[in-house]
C-alpha cells in the first residue's frame, strides 16, 4: 500500500454536558499531542453541543480551538469540528490530513495520534479502535465480569477512538446528521468507497462505563443491555453486543 505521507491531524471532540469528565479527557489529550510532537500540524476542536453544565468554562482553560452549537447531536458536532478544524489548517491537501475523533468522556492513551499516524503513514486510510469502560463508572453487576473484553469484540466502530484520511472521509460525505451511530454511518460508507480500513485492538480508549449515555443507543446503550443482562442470566454477557 502508499499513500501520502499525513502533514496535519485534526482532533475533535463533541461535548454535551460532561464536566465530570471533561478536564481528564483534556489533559490525556494534551498528552498525546505532546507525544506526536512537532511531527505533523495539529489542530485540535472542542465542539460544545448545547451545554448546560460547565464544559465551556472548563475546555476555555486549554489551548484548543472552540466552537458552539445549539445542542444539534453528535453528528453535527463531530462534522462541525472537523470542518473547522481543517479550515484552521489551511491549505494543506485532504489525503495529508489526519481526523482523529475521541468524545468528551473518554481518556485517549498517550501514543493515540502517534499510533494513528504510523499507520496512516503505512498505507491506511481509516483506523478503528477499541475502548474499554472506566470500571469505576460501571453498574455494580459488571464490575467483575469480562464485559470490557466483550465489548472489545461486540462492535467494531467507536466514535471515541476512530481515525480517518480526510480525503476519504470527505468523499464518504462526512458525519451524518443525526443522534447516534453517526460513526458507524460513516464507516459503513467509507468501505463502500473502497478505503483501506484497519482494526488496532491493542489502540484502546478508556471511556465511561454508565449505562446511561448522552446518545439515546451507542456504547451506554450496550453496557445498559449487559448489565440486564448479566442480572438476568449471568453466563449471556456475550449476547449483549
Amino acid at each position: 500500500m502508499s499513500a501520502a505521507p499525513i502533514a496535519a491531524v485534526a482532533v475533535v471532540v463533541p461535548v454535551r454536558d460532561e464536566e465530570e469528565r471533561l478536564e481528564r479527557c483534556l489533559a490525556a489529550l494534551a498528552s498525546a499531542l505532546a507525544a506526536v510532537g512537532t511531527r505533523v500540524a495539529t489542530q485540535t476542536m472542542i465542539v460544545l453541543d448545547g451545554c448546560s453544565d460547565r464544559s465551556a468554562q472548563i475546555a476555555a482553560r486549554w489551548p484548543f480551538g472552540r466552537i458552539e452549537q445549539a445542542g444539534l447531536g453528535v453528528g453535527r458536532a463531530r462534522a462541525a469540528g472537523v470542518e473547522a478544524a481543517i479550515g484552521r489548517l489551511g491549505g494543506i491537501a485532504p489525503d495529508r490530513v489526519w481526523i482523529a475523533n475521541t468524545d468528551a468522556d473518554s481518556q485517549v492513551p498517550r501514543d493515540w495520534l502517534s499510533r494513528q499516524v504510523d499507520l496512516a503513514d503505512g498505507g491506511w486510510d481509516t483506523v478503528l479502535g477499541t475502548v474499554a469502560p472506566d470500571p469505576l463508572d460501571l453498574p455494580e453487576v459488571l464490575r467483575d465480569t469480562s464485559v470490557s473484553h466483550a465489548a472489545r469484540s461486540g462492535a467494531p466502530v467507536y466514535g471515541a477512538n476512530l481515525g480517518v484520511r480526510a480525503s476519504r472521509y470527505l468523499a464518504a460525505g462526512g458525519f451524518a446528521p443525526v443522534y447516534e451511530h453517526e460513526d458507524a454511518r460513516l464507516v459503513a460508507a467509507l468501505r463502500a468507497g473502497g478505503a483501506r480500513i484497519t482494526s488496532d485492538r491493542d489502540l484502546t480508549v478508556l471511556t465511561s462505563g454508565r449505562p446511561v449515555g448522552r446518545a439515546p443507543g451507542g456504547y451506554a446503550g450496550y453496557l445498559r443491555r449487559a448489565a440486564e443482562l448479566a442480572r438476568a442470566a449471568p453466563d449471556s454477557l456475550e449476547e449483549a453486543g
